[in-house]
């Protein structure tokens, strides 16, 4: 079972690769050392492998059931739905932090395509995963629980804000990061993932967004061609919604 089921994230893994591959191999957004290094994709790797541990019988299946059981042990009427927020505050704040001025490393219409690439791989990896593994959630509901769908939302949404501003304020990423974290904590105090789900989540959220980082400057280029563009994104207040207007130069 462990075999035929997690093991299917190993080969769900090599798309990834196969990605980061291709994008070292093209030119970047403006920016000449955006190229592929194994360092930065150790963690999210590790991560992954981890999680993957979990549906097998060992160690990290054991640290699964343990912490659950004590966790409802000492908290077993917890309940707090602010997660369902918390998964997009990171990526919300690179929003906020640009319209108040603070701006990052790409206009907001650059930084939108690198975020919706992002979680376009995000969501499209963690379905297929939850769908090929079947595991069971914690609290018995339902049998998509590998990996936490909002941990790795809020991790991809953390590892953005943190490329956006790291060169404004390591602490920017580190809070977006902390967030993420929260979010993961949440998932466990709610019953709702097992530790390996929510390890697993924050590898397949890091893994996206870095990258939507290698392979986005090779898309625009593919999609834009080799013209000049100039973007602007502005707030817009309309029939009593609010939202964003996107206006270019091609």
């Amino acid at each position: 079972m462990f075999k035929m089921k997690y093991g299917f994230l190993l080969v769900l893994c090599l798309p990834f690769c196969g990605f980061a591959q291709y994008a070292s191999q093209t030119d970047s957004l403006s920016e000449k050392k955006n190229t592929f290094k194994v360092a930065p994709f150790i963690i999210p790797a590790v991560f992954l492998a981890y999680g993957a541990m979990g549906g097998g019988n060992n160690f990290v299946h054991d640290l699964d059931v343990t912490t659950r059981n004590e966790l409802q042990e000492d908290h077993p009427f917890f309940s707090v739905h602010v997660d369902n927020l918390m998964q997009y505050a990171p990526a919300a704040a690179v929003y906020a932090l640009n319209l108040s001025g603070v701006k990052g490393r790409h206009n907001l219409a650059d930084a939108t395509g690198i975020y919706a690439i992002s979680f376009g791989l995000m969501k499209a990896s963690t379905l297929i995963v939850k769908s090929a593994t079947h595991r069971l959630r914690p609290d018995g509901s339902t049998n998509n629980s590998f990996p936490s769908g909002h941990t790795a939302t809020s991790f991809a949404a953390a590892e953005f804000l943190k490329q956006e501003y790291k060169d404004v304020s390591p602490w920017i990423g580190y809070a977006g990061y902390a967030v993420a974290g929260a979010t993961g904590v949440f998932r466990l105090y709610n019953n709702r993932h097992w530790v390996s789900d929510v390890v697993a989540g924050a590898g397949f959220g890091i893994l996206s967004t870095k990258i939507s980082y290698l392979v986005y400057p090779h898309l625009k280029k593919l999609i834009m061609g080799k013209q000049a563009t100039n973007f602007n994104v502005a707030p817009l207040y309309q029939n009593k919604a609010f939202g964003f207007s996107l206006s270019g130069q091609f």
